[in-house]
């Protein structure tokens, strides 16, 4: 009976997290695994209990069924009751068990509860220990001990703080429980990729590490020219990982469109791999401006990747504007650089290309925010 009470009491509790401040009981502990699971149990049960209890369909019932059975719904509902109580929905629970059935066998105390522990001692909320454990329901297969704790340690290694590692763990779960995780570091180090470009993939595209092909693409890397040390290496590894070749072939038949032979795309991304990561459109809109609207060399464009990555209305415009009045009265010289004002921090632009015209210093800063300058430019002249 005080069982009972303790498990209404806990189920009913608004704090989602208050298991988490609980070390294993004996009495909780036999009260969530009281169940003893036969040999002979047949799946039928398991099979209802999961469409008419937990809305599974039968398709997803019936797979869950070949790896646990239970004959009774005692074990099932301490899990769920698990779950609920850290404020897991029904929708949450139920792609957890689609993922990981097993955990309605499992013992919520001694496998689950220590985990979430693991994770809010490290400052992970509890609604982003709900992201991550529904994410990645392995999260709650593999060992604490073993795995988790040396893998966040490991992951820790190459991140500035605390925060930093556990932000790596809430966006990419699989970080903390994937095993090619420390063979494959090792490799990126053996080889001469820096920590702070193995921090960048774990930041950005952890996937790239787990890579069961990682050598492969960074032999590929290499024979295209790229140190290991350098950080366009890291870059080019995630553009050779994250795109497709259907992608890539895409966005390649995309700049050839424009008057891009093969040989200049490929000289662009040695000099910056973050071109092939820019979305399709994105090039195509920044060739289109470049091209039709400005009526400029696609080819200077291309030669500087790195303008693929600016904002067309927020920086490529305003200074295409003044770039080409400067040319059109005679104010810049005809072999001066189109690309090389669009580097430049805002305020070294506005000394080189705006103040330093005095006389036409008002009308280029009217040009340079987007407002209308002809009346501007009539009291001028």
């Amino acid at each position: 009976m005080i069982h009972c009470h303790r498990l209404r009491a806990v189920i009913n509790s608004p704090k989602c997290s208050y298991l988490l401040h609980l070390q294993p009981h004996r009495s909780l502990n036999n009260l969530f695994f009281s169940t003893t699971i036969l040999d002979s149990d047949q799946p039928s049960f398991t099979v209802s209990y999961l469409t008419n209890n937990f809305g599974l369909s039968s398709q997803d019932a019936l797979k869950a069924s070949k790896q646990l059975r239970f004959n009774t719904p005692e074990k099932p509902d301490s899990v769920i009751a698990f779950f609920k109580t850290h404020g897991f929905s029904i929708d949450q629970i139920q792609s957890i068990i689609r993922r990981y059935p097993v955990v309605f066998v499992s013992n919520p105390i001694k496998s689950i509860l220590p985990k979430l522990q693991f994770l809010a001692s490290k400052g992970v909320s509890p609604e982003d220990i709900i992201i991550t454990v529904t994410r990645n329901p392995r999260f709650l297969r593999v060992s604490l001990n073993k795995h988790i704790i040396p893998t966040f340690e490991l992951v820790r290694s190459f991140c500035p703080s605390d925060k930093k590692a556990i932000g790596c763990v809430i966006a990419f779960p699989a970080t903390i429980s994937d095993g090619r995780m420390k063979p494959n570091l090792k490799f990126l180090l053996d080889t001469g990729v820096t920590r702070s470009s193995i921090y960048r993939l774990l930041t950005s595209r952890p996937s790239v590490i787990f890579s069961s092909v990682l050598r492969t693409a960074v032999e590929e890397i290499q024979e295209l020219g790229f140190h290991p040390s350098s950080y366009n290496f890291c870059v080019a590894l995630l553009a050779k990982k994250a795109i497709t070749k259907s992608q890539w072939d895409a966005k390649v038949d995309a700049l050839k469109s424009w008057g891009c032979s093969e040989d200049a795309i490929f000289i662009a991304f040695k000099r910056g791999p973050n071109l092939m990561l820019r979305s399709l459109d994105k090039l195509n809109a920044v060739m289109r401006f470049w091209t039709q609207q400005l009526g400029w060399n696609p080819l200077l464009l291309l030669a500087a990747p790195e303008l693929f990555g600016l904002s067309i209305e927020k920086r490529l415009s305003p200074r295409a504007s003044v770039v080409q009045h400067l040319l059109s009265k005679d104010l810049m010289k005809k072999d001066a650089s189109l690309t090389a004002p669009f580097y430049l921090t805002d305020e070294v632009f506005l000394q080189r290309y705006v103040n330093r015209f005095e006389e036409e210093a008002y009308c280029l800063l009217m040009l340079y925010r987007g407002e209308d300058a002809s009346i501007c430019w009539l009291l001028l002249w």
